[in-house]
């Protein structure tokens, strides 16, 4: 957000002969101590932004300054096209506003990168959503992301399990993973952050105030810590297994791979068959059933019981169809 108003400042320094920390406060929608900030942050990073003192005084830009972007590569140019995923930007209502915003930056470049754009798209393409699932963008979603864009709080309905829950909330950002929507948002009471499926919402009403935004909050960072946590979270059993070396090499292909990675680090050496042992967490022992079915005679369940049954069972099935004479 920051960038983005940094950027709108010098737009409208440029199109102004001078504004002053009031008139520029009220566009920007900060307060006065910000714009100081800004435009010292401007000047740092080489924007020749002056401050007139006194009364009549105001923000200007020196010596008819302009901007252009004439010092992107040609890689810079095309990763800058990259940015936008325009699925993504079309369910958050930003469909229009990103084309603008392309528009804008095309005219600005160098004649010799006009073709950024179309180069870039003949090189990537983004689809989110994961296999054999249909994507379905949450009604709410527009909402939502303007909600999250103007830092504005939020009453929230959401559906847990047989009830409606409403909570007030400070939308901090946007997920798209695997084709679902999530929120993450601190709650006003407690004030701890959480994250929110948004098709679960039920209705979503914009508050009249806006939220200070906390600054050092990592988005990327909170969403991979949770993620881990989520993930973990799902592993509530445990079963032995005996792997032989392709085994162990496809075991991260099979569960969930920092498990398997952990799992293999704290298995003890080969035995005289070159074989591994390890103690593996689980999601359930269906679910272990399921995962290491696809391993074949690559994996050999020792515990529990029960599910080292269910493989002799099977491997016994199967052998009899291989065995039959048709």
């Amino acid at each position: 957000m920051r960038a983005a108003r940094l950027i709108k400042m010098v737009l409208l320094l440029q199109a102004r002969p001078s504004m002053t920390a009031s008139e520029l406060a009220r566009e920007l929608e900060v307060s006065e101590r910000t714009i100081t900030r800004d435009a010292q942050a401007l000047s740092e990073a080489g924007v020749p932004v002056y401050a007139d003192r006194g009364r009549a005084g105001g923000y200007r830009l020196i010596g008819g300054y302009r901007t252009r972007l004439t010092g992107l590569a040609r890689s810079e140019a095309e990763a800058l096209f990259l940015s936008g995923v325009p699925g993504a930007l079309r369910e958050m209502g930003l469909e229009d506003a990103a084309s603008a915003a392309r528009l804008k930056v095309s005219a600005a470049l160098l004649p010799s990168l006009k073709d950024a754009s179309r180069t870039a798209s003949q090189r990537f393409h983004l689809d989110a959503p994961a296999w054999f699932a249909e994507p379905k963008t949450p009604e709410l979603l527009p909402a939502v992301a303007e909600a999250v864009w103007d830092d504005r709080r939020i009453t929230a309905r959401y559906r847990r399990q047989e009830t409606d829950v409403e909570r007030e909330l400070e939308p901090y950002g946007l997920i798209l993973k695997a084709g679902v929507w999530y929120v993450c948002a601190r709650v006003t009471d407690p004030g701890s952050f959480r994250v929110y499926r948004i098709d679960r919402f039920t209705s979503v009403e914009p508050g009249e105030e806006r939220f200070s935004r906390d600054e050092g909050f990592d988005l990327p960072g909170f969403w991979a810590e949770r993620a881990a946590q989520f993930a973990r979270s799902l592993l509530r059993a445990r079963v032995v297994v005996r792997l032989t070396e392709a085994g162990a090499r496809r075991l991260r292909h099979t569960v969930d791979p920092l498990s398997a990675q952990e799992a293999l680090a704290a298995a003890g050496p080969p035995d005289d068959t070159g074989r591994v042992t390890l103690t593996l967490p689980v999601e359930s022992y269906d679910v272990a059933y399921s995962q290491f079915l696809s391993l074949g005679p690559e994996v050999e369940v020792l515990e529990p019981s029960e599910l080292r049954e269910r493989f002799t069972e099977a491997a016994a099935r199967t052998a009899a169809y291989y065995d039959r004479q048709d």
